[in-house]
């Protein structure tokens, strides 16, 4: 499934029209919460990574992500397209900062 596909099928279940982006923002709080304490539980507490409640709540935070994102007319798509281009630029600069204290070093 495509992005911008996910983006307006879940916009289907957008319910409400006053303080919607507010709305959003806190439930992509509350959802991202849920999936840190997760995290947390697992790695502190020594509970098991269920990976059926993991993948369910990572996909609650992607619909907050895509409501907010159509709620201000952005392509989902696009903000993916953008965060990968951005990552590659960090991994090229990453790179040529490594290659620059090597060099530092070897002189």
């Amino acid at each position: 499934m495509e992005f911008n596909e996910y983006q307006k099928l879940a916009n289907r279940t957008l319910y409400g029209n006053e303080q919607v982006l507010t709305n959003l923002a806190l439930g992509l709080a509350s959802e991202s919460g849920e999936v840190v304490d997760i995290v947390k539980k697992y790695t502190f507490q020594g509970h098991q990574l269920d990976e059926q409640v993991l993948t369910k709540k990572i996909g609650d935070v992607l619909w907050y992500l895509s409501q907010i994102a159509e709620w201000n007319n952005v392509d989902f798509e696009k903000v993916a397209q953008e965060n990968i281009e951005k990552l590659k630029e960090k991994k090229i600069l990453k790179s040529l900062k490594n290659a620059i204290q090597n060099d530092t070093q070897n002189n």
